[in-house]
């Protein structure tokens, strides 16, 4: 395997998150603008600006991220172009990496799981690649991660 893969995260379902979580909290807020002064109604309007500010500031660095793993050069570049600020771009050369696993966040309990790849570095560092919440095609499927592990392993010569 000597060409280089590339793979794309979804930038459109992070926005969507950021957009319902700052709708949610409006709804919070303006719904219960003529609720008084209770206890409960501070608490769902200060819930409601806290889901705004968390979605305002999620939709602000939402971005692409861009994962390419050349074998020729035995090196992974990962680029992270957010809607504000420059991009950002990190190189990981095969000789910095001491293991790869498969990382796991969620409940199978809630239905809502990601699996990612874990670079272990040389240095002692952790790696998240594929990171969830990036929403890469295929993270919700261990199959589908393992397959990323073997790939990324085999085009860069790492033993599995």
């Amino acid at each position: 395997m000597t060409q280089a893969w590339t793979s794309q995260s979804r930038p459109g379902r992070q926005l969507a998150l950021a957009l319902g979580c700052a709708i949610v909290g409006l709804v919070l807020i303006f719904a219960l603008h003529g609720g008084g002064v209770s206890r409960d109604a501070k608490a769902a309007r200060l819930l409601g600006v806290i889901l705004i500010v968390i979605g305002v500031g999620a939709g602000l660095t939402a971005g692409t991220q861009t994962v390419t793993v050349d074998p020729r050069a035995r090196s992974i570049t990962v680029t992270d172009a957010r809607m504000v600020g420059a991009a950002k771009t990190t190189t990981i050369v095969a000789t910095d990496v001491r293991e790869i696993g498969i990382g796991y966040l969620g409940r199978r309990s809630n239905r809502v799981q990601f699996y990612y790849l874990v670079l272990k570095l040389r240095d002692g560092h952790d790696y998240s690649l594929f990171a969830p919440g990036r929403f890469y095609p295929g993270s919700s499927d261990r199959p589908t991660v393992e397959g990323w592990r073997r790939r990324v392993a085999e085009s860069l010569g790492i033993p599995s």
